[in-house]
Parts: C-alpha cells; sequence; structure tokens
C-alpha cells in the first residue's frame, strides 16, 4: 500500500508502508518529475565549491577546498569514509548521490562579495553547479545566498558567523551549519565574568562589514548583562593590514578590556599590534589589562603564535574534540594533508555529507525536496553532538566551545584548548529574537 500526502510547500511525498508499520524513505515524486535548475542529465553530479583563495580569510578557504575534496572523495567511495561512518544517518554508501558520481567546480570568492557572487553565477550558468557551498566571510555569505535563492540552488554555507545570515537576510533555499555572533556571546561572556569580574569596561574593534556588526552587538549585549561597561565601539575597514592608528586610542580610553571583533589575517594584525603596545603588560582601573576574541579558530592562532597564549574566545568545533565523529574527521584529513583540519574544514566537510544525505532521504536534487528534508533534521556523529537544523530560519543548534591559547603548546597545531563546552540548550533563541528580526525566509526557488 502506498500513502501520498501534501506537505506545505506543496510537494507530494509517497512513502510505501511495510507491514511492521515503518515507512520506507520518503520520495518526493512531484519534486523528482519537475523541471528545476541543473537537474543532472548523465551519470554524475556537479557541486561549486566557491572559497576565498585570495584576501584577508585565504587561510580559511584554503583550508575548506582540502576538506570539499576529501568529502567527495568519501561520497564517491574513495579513502576510509570519514565522519560517513558515524553520521546517524545511514543513506550515504559510497556510490555518490543518488548514483549519479560527485564532481566539483571551485572558484575565489576573493573575499569580495562582487566576486563571489560572479563565481557563483558561473558555476550555475556554466558548469552546471546544482549547489553551491563555502565561503569564509558573512558579506559573502549573504551574497551568495541571494543568489542561489533566485537561480533556484541550494546554499550550504561555510563559515559565516554573522547574525544577518540565517536573521534579516535567510532565504529558503540557504542553510547555516555555523554557529553565529549571538551564540558565540552567550557561550563566551559568562566564563569572561567569572574569569576577569563583572566590573569591566570593554573597548572594541570592529571590522566594518555584517559579521562585524552583529558579532560586536552580541557581545557586548551579552556582557553588559553581566555589569560590563561598553566605552567605545570603533569600526575597520576588512583591507585594514596595520592596525597601530587603531589600537594606540585604546590606551587612554580608560578601558581595561580589548574586545577584537575581528577574523583571519585581521585578527592576527589587530593581535599582534595590540600586543606590541604593551597592552597585555598594563593595568588599569587596578586590574589586569586583557583582550578577547570572540571568534577564534586554529588557524587564526597560528597566525598569532605566541600573542593568544592565555586569550579566550568562542569556537565552532576543535580538532581535539574526543567524539567518534570528530576523531573520524580528524584521522580522515591529517592522513591526507599531514595536519589536522580547522573548523572552517570541519563545517564545511559536514556541509557536504549534509546535502548528499538530504538529497538522498527526498530522493531527489530538487532544491525544494533537498530543502524538505534538511528542515528539522536531527542528527548526530558529526562532532559537537546532537544537532538540529532549525526549519523556522535554517540555522543549526549545537554545543559551542570556549576555548583559549594554550599557556604550553605541544606543537603548532596544538595553540587553543577547550576550557568548556556549552550545552546547545544555552546559545538557543527564538525565531523572532530581535537581534534575528526583520527578514522573511519565504518560499524555496526550484529554479528553471
Amino acid at each position: 500500500m502506498s500513502v501520498f500526502t501534501t506537505n506545505r510547500r506543496g510537494l507530494i511525498k509517497s512513502g510505501a508502508v511495510l507491514g511492521t508499520g515503518l515507512a520506507m524513505p520518503t520520495i518526493f515524486t512531484a519534486s523528482s518529475a519537475a523541471a528545476y535548475t541543473n537537474a543532472p542529465t548523465g551519470s554524475g553530479v556537479t557541486l561549486g565549491f566557491n572559497v576565498p583563495q585570495s584576501g584577508a580569510y585565504a587561510d580559511e578557504g584554503a583550508d575548506e577546498l582540502r576538506a570539499y575534496k576529501l568529502a567527495v572523495e568519501h561520497l564517491n567511495g574513495e579513502g576510509d569514509g570519514g565522519m560517513m561512518n558515524t553520521f546517524s544517518s545511514k543513506t550515504l554508501q559510497g556510490n555518490g548521490i543518488l548514483g549519479n558520481k560527485v564532481n566539483y567546480v571551485s572558484g575565489d570568492t576573493q573575499t569580495k562579495s562582487d566576486a563571489a557572487r560572479a563565481s557563483a553565477k558561473s558555476m550555475i550558468e556554466k558548469d552546471g553547479a546544482v549547489m553551491i557551498t563555502g565561503g569564509s566571510s558573512s558579506g559573502v555569505a549573504v551574497a551568495v545566498q541571494g543568489l542561489c535563492q533566485e537561480a533556484g540552488v541550494i546554499f550550504m554555507a561555510g563559515l559565516t558567523h554573522s547574525n544577518d545570515t540565517t536573521g534579516k537576510d535567510k532565504k529558503a533555499n540557504g542553510f547555516r551549519h555555523f554557529f553565529n555572533g549571538y551564540m558565540s556571546a552567550a557561550a563566551l561572556a559568562p566564563v569572561l565574568a567569572e574569569m576577569y569580574g563583572t566590573d569591566r569596561k570593554a573597548y572594541h574593534l570592529t571590522a566594518d562589514y555584517t559579521w562585524g556588526w552583529t558579532q560586536q552587538e552580541s557581545i557586548a549585549a551579552a556582557t553588559e548583562a553581566k555589569g560590563w561597561e561598553t566605552v567605545n565601539n570603533v569600526l575597520t575597514p576588512l583591507a585594514t593590514q596595520d592596525f597601530s592608528s587603531y589600537v594606540a586610542p585604546v590606551l587612554n580610553s580608560g578601558a581595561d578590556i580589548l574586545v577584537l571583533n575581528h577574523y583571519g589575517g585581521n585578527m592576527v594584525n589587530s593581535l599582534t599590534a595590540a600586543v606590541q603596545f604593551g597592552l597585555r603588560e598594563k593595568q588599569v582601573n587596578g586590574k589586569n589589562f586583557e583582550i578577547v576574541v570572540p571568534l577564534y579558530s586554529r588557524l587564526m592562532a597560528r597566525g598569532a603564535g605566541e600573542n593568544v597564549k592565555g586569550i579566550f574566545g568562542s569556537t565552532n568545533w576543535h580538532w581535539s574534540l574526543t567524539d567518534a565523529g570528530s576523531q573520524a574527521f580528524v584521522k580522515s584529513f591529517g592522513e591526507k594533508y599531514g595536519f589536522p583540519p580547522s573548523q572552517a574544514a570541519h563545517t564545511v566537510y559536514c556541509q557536504t555529507l549534509l546535502y548528499a544525505d538530504a538529497a538522498e532521504r527526498a530522493g531527489t536534487f530538487n532544491p525544494c525536496g533537498i530543502a524538505e528534508a534538511l528542515e528539522g533534521f536531527d542528527f548526530d556523529g558529526l562532532g559537537n553532538g546532537p544537532t538540529h537544523y532549525r526549519a523556522d530560519d535554517h540555522q543549526c543548534f549545537k554545543d559551542v566551545l570556549v576555548v583559549k591559547g594554550k599557556e604550553n603548546p605541544t606543537s603548532e597545531f596544538d595553540l587553543l584548548e577547550v576550557v568548556q563546552v556549552t550545552p546547545r540548550a544555552q546559545v538557543e533563541y527564538a525565531p523572532d529574537h530581535p537581534m534575528f528580526a526583520g527578514g522573511d525566509l519565504g518560499k524555496c526557488n526550484p529554479g528553471a
């Protein structure tokens, strides 16, 4: 017997009901037959990997591309399978996606929104990419997500931390596995208050684009709720390399905490400038001067060297986690490339597997079928514990890590230590939270 139902997207689901009462995997029969952008016509399917190969976030982009290539190998049955072996969903069999061999094209976002859109557009129109993924800048993510919505393909966001990506700029065709500025602040503020006290004056230097704005808003609100005072917030252009002129005024501001809302090469350079100005050796208001980096990565820590010792921040994932999924990924990545993966590598590898799994569960590459399969999806085995892809805004919710720079690292990769695994419940928020208001998810666009 077959059961046919119409869901809220107007897609017709069919499921063969077994004698035990269990249903076979969902098949989106109407979606499969309908026209959609870049429906595969042969025995292969093309994914578009759009990463910063130049610009301030190029190090993150290089590691993303490494992880994407590894994911393609695993999906096609090469290598040891990595986190396909630990993923709670068991639809991926190493035979591509829906029997199609996975191919890929790559592009350079240049850490610029216009360049990223042009690159993604070329992948979709010239290379036939059925899905676009990648990026290490929230400005890029927002721009490419909008393009994918218009083009009718799924966008599996890479490293994007702005609240806006799944807030005011959220789109039905876009999905984010990475955490956001609100989550970082919710995890970090209680630790900062415990370590440094509640009577603190903070000076913020903030990257002047969507990520910096929402990160600063989040960490300021969370620390002010603990008793801190925000004495100044100075915006810095993304292209800045010498931060001396921005750090110098901190000395006479009355602040005793410097919050660096910077990422990638910006964070390396601004932290280096702060240390060179002697901030870490100073006492202000009778307290030791401290520096905070709300969003950390191993690649940033490596670039900043000894300057990160003892500095607190948050991260989406870290290679030292001992769960089976994390260690399977670290093993696969390490054996292929000779060093552990970054959080950027981890999140894009997960996004690739999540897309492939959703296609398998939906039985189609139609973006609306895939969106339906991802919305409200609960899974485990990909690191960070049980994870939920919320239908309301396409944001993933999972545990968040508070880390600090290691005082006595054992290698060039062992630079951060996890000081707290913040439970998912502490960083969750309502879909209509004021920091995420103003956007409309809209309806999935299948394109052609």
